[in-house]
Formats: structure tokens, C-alpha cells, sequence
């Protein structure tokens, strides 16, 4: 194959579809449209959720509840058949470690290690979140884990009184 060979596909570059050219374009007299109104107009796409003026179904239903998603910790999850391939006997895997290696990006609130496939190296581990059954695994290769607490993302004080996260 050469590049003077080359071709567009099977009706790849096909014209768009001219409508309201009349009735003998095929489309008939509102070019497949519809019959009147706001949306057979050229200009007549509504947003979402727009009911001409009318109070929108989301605005008239109430709103209840409260979520704490905001106030989440997110963590990277990096598996131990990840690392153990990576990584050479006593290295230390903490987040800068991760990141050099191109297991993690950086950009959440820390990392958690978790238990999926072997780890055959010792290794110590400093993380903020570890598996049960991650840590296992660590321990019998003979290696070393140490948990970094991670503070809340925002303090919530109500009352006077201060709710500690952990």
C-alpha cells in the first residue's frame, strides 16, 4: 500500500442532508421537523429541563437530605501485583516512590495499598490506607508497614462543639 492508494471509505464523506428545500427534497414541507412551534423554528433548541417559562420540575419538587460526599477522602488504589513488579527488595514504597514509578498520579487526598496477587519482596510500606489482607501478605515477605493519619479535609464545627473524622 502507498500512500497515493489511499482513499476515504464507503460514503465516509458524505454532504449533510440540505432540509427545508422544498417538497421535493424528500423531507416534505416541515423537513421532517414536525408541524409549528418553538422547536421547528431554526433557533428553537431549549435547554435542558426548560418548560417555557414555566416553573421547571426540579425547581418544584423538594429538596431533601444531606450528603457527605464532599467531605470524602479519596484514595489511589494501587494492588500489590503492581507493586511487587515494579519494585526491587527493601525499597521503601511511600507516595513520591509511587509516583516516580507511574502507579499513582498524586492529585487525591492519599493512597491505599490492596491485597490483590503476591508480593514475593521486602518492602517497607509507609501509606495512609492499608488492606487487612494487604498487610498480611507484607508481614509474611518480611516486610514493614507504617500508617500515616490523615487529617480531615475540612473541620466541621457545630455548637461550639468540634466532630473529629477518622
Amino acid at each position: 500500500m502507498k500512500l497515493n492508494d489511499l482513499k476515504p471509505g464507503y460514503r465516509a464523506n458524505r454532504d449533510t442532508k440540505r432540509l427545508g428545500r422544498g417538497t421535493g427534497s424528500g423531507q416534505g414541507t416541515s423537513a421532517g421537523k414536525g408541524t409549528k412551534g418553538q422547536k421547528a423554528r431554526k433557533s428553537g433548541n431549549v435547554r435542558i429541563g426548560f418548560e417555557g417559562g414555566q416553573m421547571p420540575l426540579i425547581r418544584r419538587i423538594p429538596k431533601r437530605g444531606f450528603s457527605n460526599a464532599r467531605f470524602a477522602l479519596v484514595f489511589e488504589i494501587v494492588n500489590l501485583e503492581d507493586i511487587d513488579m515494579r519494585f526491587s527488595d527493601n525499597d521503601t514504597v511511600d507516595k513520591a516512590t509511587l509516583k516516580s514509578k507511574g502507579l499513582v498520579n498524586g492529585n487525591k487526598d492519599g493512597i491505599k495499598i490492596l491485597g490483590n496477587g503476591e508480593l514475593n519482596k521486602k518492602l517497607s510500606f509507609v501509606v495512609d490506607r492499608i488492606s487487612k489482607s494487604a498487610e498480611v501478605k507484607i508481614t509474611t515477605a518480611g516486610g514493614s508497614v507504617e500508617k500515616i493519619y490523615h487529617a480531615p479535609k475540612v473541620e466541621v464545627v457545630k455548637k461550639g462543639h468540634k466532630w473529629n473524622r477518622s
